[in-house]
């Protein structure tokens, strides 16, 4: 009886234990604001230029971006981003994957500018020289993969256009007392008549796609997504 009773109390202690921990386990899936350890969405086969996997979320809680590109009064870019499903994630954040939570790349031309932790960014003039530009934005969970719905990233592109213009002679503008109307001095241009030079930054214009589908395979969908003015 001896020999039986103890695997018998071995398995009692056993059992106890496992419900125990089952308990335990229980509890702290209910703790209010943790976040479960669960992965979220899956990595695809897909990368991007950098090498990093897409991370395939279902549409309903796929996050979004649209982008809107603004020229400044110093021949800067005021870039801003608009998010649906999505949070940015503040320096220091571990490298743990949480739904609609990660940051946002900047791209210009295909080449990264910035990472983002928040939705504002002031693009200077050097990236931008005189030309048409594509300036994107992809988001991205906090381990670096790449958000992605139906195996496309979740972007957003906005056009921008930077074009250089002569000053041209205002009609209004009455010559100069003395001066000959060939020889009228008129601002912007010499008084010799030779050409003014290029003058950086005027003109700029920009212009993007405004229906919210990230260009070149790319997803985004806020309103107003991929406008430049």
């Amino acid at each position: 009886m001896t020999w039986t009773r103890r695997p018998i109390t071995a398995l009692a202690v056993c059992a106890v234990l496992l419900a125990g921990s089952a308990g335990c386990a229980s509890r702290a899936a209910q703790g209010e604001g943790e976040v479960t350890s669960s992965p979220v969405g899956r990595l695809l086969d897909e990368r991007d230029e950098d090498g990093s996997p897409y991370r395939e979320v279902d549409e309903e809680e796929a996050p979004e971006v649209g982008v809107e590109v603004v020229p400044d009064s110093e021949g800067g870019w005021d870039v801003r981003l608009r998010v649906r499903n999505f949070r940015f994630s503040p320096d220091g954040t571990d490298r743990r994957v949480v739904a609609g939570r990660g940051t946002a790349r900047l791209e210009v031309n295909g080449h990264r500018v910035a990472l983002l932790r928040t939705p504002e960014y002031h693009l200077s003039g050097d990236f931008v020289p005189r030309g048409t530009h594509k300036v994107t934005a992809r988001l991205y969970a906090d381990d670096g993969s790449v958000w992605a719905v139906d195996g496309e990233p979740v972007e957003s592109t906005a056009d921008i256009t930077v074009s250089w213009e002569e000053p041209s002679a205002d009609p209004s503008v009455e010559p100069i007392a003395g001066t000959s109307a060939l020889g009228a001095v008129v601002p912007g241009v010499p008084a010799s008549g030779s050409p003014a030079a290029e003058v950086p930054g005027a003109g700029a214009s920009a212009s993007g796609a405004v229906d919210g589908r990230g260009r070149g395979g790319g997803r985004g969908s806020p309103a107003g997504a991929g406008r430049a003015w």
